[in-house]
């Protein structure tokens, strides 16, 4: 064959085309049978009509893309939806036996028939994530056949032939969840890599504070030392740093980077909450406005870097319709909760229905079709953050059918990119990992009644009997719309949506400004609580707290769910205090460990790494007066201080063993692991980030 035919489409092309065509004649079918303004006497024209509409999609793109880099994708979109319903309009006005009443009734044509396409292709058991990018996979499949015919490197390919790095991030899924799931036959794709032996599967440790923003930082940037908690009291700011409001996350890395950060050299950050010192960040929280590779570009304005997800009527109409059933899905699934009785569970009502549609389907499908660019692009490493099991996992439970069911998604995702990365300019690694797992339990609240925040407030009343307090414990679920409408509006002093939306940033700050600081503050950050008393200008130690307030730490420990007490001392530095004893965090050189202990051991159920954790945990710069971790069962059941049945953020069952799913050949340095118990693992997310820069630099991929 010449290689003027290498523009020829591939069988697979041509089978997802005349899958596409003939569900959206089903779907046109569909809509002229039941919208009252579309009538027809002429079932040949039906397929006429989605002929017309198909190609009318496929020869938008082109100008699409060209109007994007004027107008950028939000004037793409507009343009593009008006045109074809424009297109959808003629093609029921010209076509034979068809009768149309207005834009409005072509409008509804155009809707249905792409929720139609979404259903037939999920029948015929195409991949709902190669949808987003089909279009992308076929040039992109041109041009590899072009590049393997002329024996060369695409423009813009990788000329030095050195592999790339894809990380993807399943948030929140620990190592044995995601073997159950393997074993339920729900992650077929990375099932398929562990039996073909091309990756190998193990356990890494994630620290306390085992939440996403220390572990994301510990990842993309080396450094968590900055992050107490998924929330903290800043005494130097006098407010609450909330690290999903995109103005924290921005303050956040500036005390964290750098400039070596994972994908410093021209990588790229996808739905993540730092940049790791990427060229290129999409839908990044710790950025105002998106920043392609080139430095170009701003949020959904001018630039292309959108313009194939919004741009494209169908596609964008089987995510919003997708979303809306994902929605209905999150309705069903916690009426059935309530009906069987399901224990433990918290409300999944509100705001969160919406939250989880536009997190697991809206939000998903762009950052697929974002990495799928930047794959093609050729960019060296690209670090990509999935949050679908841990929105849902918060909320039902970790290992809950509809959490488990998420990993389904998340696996089809990984099996879209891999078909992208055999497209690619250059061959691509792709590593797997989580940030932490998640435990389950009923929450601190529903164990006593009243919040932690109240508890602490009644334990001072004798001396503090109005004392003022501020509490954040719930708004993680609304950290990825922030971050979208952040990019939309290009200011990260827009409005933050969600609880916390009102007690950090610019009201803690004017609150700080007239010296009106509370009396307390309390945090949850899932089984682990923090409580500070922001009137003292620093850290409060043990012997200050009993001297104010003596009800307080025996008050605390006395509260059902609190297992022990993590409090700095003026002689004897951190303890860990329990209900039977106390442990000294930090002894003299030279002293046993079984010297270290008065009493019983309150450390025991938290194991090997527990004394470790808390002792770091404890001196990290903003931590709390107090720390508190809930108590642990002996199936690992935990009590969040936050409304969650799912939860991280402290120590205990699965939330500290996360997962790091990686090629075969790329093996972890065995001068990077630390025994935890009887195993040799990584230990927290900077030992991950070490091993993640240590094979970049062998792939060439560091600058």
């Amino acid at each position: 064959m010449s290689d003027r035919l290498t523009w020829l489409p591939a069988g697979g092309d041509v089978a997802d085309a005349a899958i596409s065509l003939v569900t959206t004649a089903v779907g046109v079918g569909v809509a002229i049978a039941i919208l009252p303004g579309v009538s027809t006497t002429d079932v040949g024209g039906v397929l006429v009509v989605a002929l017309l509409v198909f190609v009318g999609d496929l020869l938008l793109r082109a100008p699409m893309r060209a109007l994007a880099r004027v107008a950028g994708a939000v004037g793409a979109l507009t343009f593009g939806l008006a045109v074809q319903v424009a297109i959808t309009w003629v093609a029921l006005e010209v076509v034979p036996g068809i009768t149309v009443a207005s834009g409005w009734a072509a409008f509804g044509v155009l809707v249905i028939a792409g929720i139609v396409m979404a259903a037939g292709r999920w029948v015929w058991g195409a991949n709902d994530s190669d949808y987003v990018v089909a279009d992308l996979l076929r040039r992109a499949r041109r041009k590899a056949r072009r590049r393997a015919r002329a024996g060369g490197e695409a423009a813009g390919g990788a000329g030095d032939g050195s592999p790339g790095m894809l990380v993807v991030q399943l948030d929140g899924v620990a190592e044995p969840v995601l073997r159950e799931a393997i074993e339920a036959g729900l992650a077929p794709t990375m099932q398929r890599w562990l039996e073909d032996g091309s990756h190998r599967l193990e356990t890494w440790w994630a620290r306390v504070p085992s939440t996403t923003p220390a572990s994301q930082a510990g990842l993309l940037h080396g450094d968590s030392g900055q992050i107490p908690a998924f929330r903290w009291w800043d005494r130097d700011l006098r407010r609450l740093v909330v690290t999903n409001h995109p103005a924290d996350a921005a303050l956040v890395e500036d005390r964290l980077s750098n400039g070596k950060g994972l994908l410093a050299g021209g990588g790229t950050a996808v739905s993540t909450m730092f940049t790791g010192d990427a060229a290129g960040a999409f839908l990044v929280m710790s950025r105002t406005r998106t920043r392609g590779p080139d430095g170009q570009g701003g949020g959904l304005g001018p630039g292309p870097a959108f313009v194939r997800f919004f741009a494209s009527p169908f596609v964008l109409t089987r995510a919003v319709a997708l979303t809306f059933g994902e929605m209905l899905k999150e309705l069903y699934q916690a009426r059935r909760q309530r009906v069987r009785n399901v224990l433990p569970r918290v409300s999944r009502g509100g705001w969160y229905v919406v939250l989880r549609g536009v997190t697991n389907v809206l939000q998903r499908d762009l950052a697929t079709s974002l990495v799928a660019e930047a794959l093609l692009r050729g960019d060296p490493t690209i670090y990509v953050d999935l949050v679908d099991y841990d929105e849902i996992a918060h909320h039902a439970g970790p290992t809950r059918p509809e959490s488990l069911r998420a990993l389904e998604g998340l696996d089809r995702v990984l099996r879209t990119l891999t078909e992208v990365v055999a497209a690619a300019p250059r061959e691509y690694r792709i590593v797997v990992l989580s940030d932490h797992g998640q435990a389950l339990g009923s929450t601190y609240e529903q164990l006593t009644g009243v919040s932690l925040l109240d508890t602490v407030r009644a334990l001072i009343a004798d001396q503090e009997p109005q004392a003022s307090g501020v509490s954040s414990s719930d708004g993680e679920d609304w950290g990825p719309l922030n971050t979208l409408l952040t990019s939309v509006v290009g200011s990260q002093r827009g409005p933050v949506l969600g609880p916390d939306g009102n007690r950090g940033g610019r009201q803690g700050s004017d609150e700080s400004a007239a010296g009106e600081l509370p009396d307390v503050v309390t945090v949850g950050s899932g089984n682990l609580g923090l409580v500070w008393f922001p009137r003292s200008p620093q850290r409060l130690v043990l012997e200050d707290l009993q001297e104010r307030w003596p009800r307080l730490v025996t008050g605390l420990l006395a509260q059902p769910g609190v297992g022990v007490l993590v409090v700095d001392t003026r002689e004897r530095g951190l303890v860990a205090v329990g209900r039977s004893g106390v442990v000294l965090l930090e002894p003299p050189e030279g002293v046993s460990p079984e010297d270290t202990v008065d009493g019983e051991d309150p450390l025991v159920p938290y194991g090997p790494r527990g004394r470790m954790d808390l002792a770091r945990a404890g001196r990290l710069p903003h931590t709390g007066d107090l720390l508190l971790i809930s108590t642990v069962s002996e199936l690992g059941r935990i009590h969040a201080f936050e409304g969650q049945v799912g939860s991280h953020g402290g120590i205990g069952g699965a939330q500290n063993l996360a997962l790091l799913l990686h090629p075969q050949e790329w093996a972890v340095d065995e001068d990077l692991r630390t025994p935890v118990g009887d195993r040799d693992l990584l230990v927290g997310a900077e030992a991950v980030h070490h091993q993640l820069v240590r094979w970049a630099a062998a792939a060439g991929l560091r600058p």
